[in-house]
């Protein structure tokens, strides 16, 4: 009877933590897989989604008249050919313009929170662009905050964790104080240790983003002992995915995800040794 009771624990217990083991290891689609796909448009994050990923990251600006849009650049030129600024021009200006590697049309944040609206289990993490103190001063900064908050929270599908992230800890605040249960996380340009650890928990976060290069096992155990999910940011090859799995970072955010993902499935226990007969 009590070896009846124990299997059937077991089988109730089993997908509760599967589901909360989920976001272990989870691999992240760098700006929807810039490195696979013309980053950070609609097509990129389809044909990820398609594929089998379930994490995504993108970054997002605001226009001169207030609408959120998806850019990582400062500027258009890179990536659309043009010159300008986002934040110095209006939507109206902005949509018709194509990317320059594939023809893609510009994308909007609207566009992209209305594909996943109906995707459940999805992870995601959207960079807040906000550093440069000049192009968002206080006042405006305040503004993207109440349009960014209502526009993520509102489109997240169930079973989702849609996280507002940032260099920048402003924004990070002002989300906080709009919604103390957002999740969000600080994305530093450097490693894991006693100083990041400290400014995640004064902000009151549960995660970090940082530079896998410039990371080590201590660090990230450091940051985890300390109550932190860790990100290591950007991967662009395999070596960097291995880098990640023996640094033991939560997550990994990848510029290619779809062939992380496919040597992931062909490769299911790579790092243990068989026992020798």
């Amino acid at each position: 009877m009590n070896m009846i009771r124990i299997g059937l624990v077991a089988a109730f217990l089993l997908p509760v933590c599967v589901a909360q083991a989920q976001e272990k290891g989870m691999i992240v689609a760098h700006r929807g897989g810039a490195g696979e796909f013309d980053g950070n448009t609609l097509g990129a994050f389809k044909a990820s989604y398609e594929k089998g990923i379930r994490g995504f990251e993108t970054d997002i600006r605001m226009t001169k008249n207030g609408v959120l849009v998806i850019l990582h650049d400062d500027t258009l030129e890179r990536t659309y050919g043009v010159t300008g600024r986002v934040e110095e021009m209006t939507a109206q200006q902005l949509r018709p313009l194509k990317t320059m590697k594939a023809g893609e049309l510009f994308l909007f944040l609207d566009q992209l929170l209305e594909y996943f609206a109906d995707k459940p289990g999805v992870y995601f993490e959207f960079e807040m662009k906000t550093s440069d103190a000049k192009l968002y001063p206080e006042a405006r900064l305040e503004q993207y905050c109440k349009a960014i908050h209502p526009a993520v929270t509102g489109r997240r599908p169930n079973g989702s964790t849609y996280i507002f992230t940032s260099f920048d800890d402003r924004p990070l605040k002002i989300i906080r104080q709009l919604d103390p249960k957002a999740e969000r996380l600080l994305i530093v340009d450097g490693p894991c240790d006693e100083q990041v650890v400290q400014q995640a928990q004064e902000l009151g976060l549960k995660r970090v983003s940082c530079r896998l290069e410039k990371m080590s096992r201590v660090g990230v155990r450091l940051a985890q002992k300390g109550g932190l999910k860790v990100t290591g940011w950007t991967g662009t090859t395999l070596a960097d995915y291995l880098l990640g799995l023996g640094l033991g970072v939560d997550v990994f955010c990848t510029d290619i995800p779809v062939a992380i993902n496919t040597w992931k499935a062909e490769n299911p226990r790579p790092l243990v040794r068989k026992k020798q007969p």
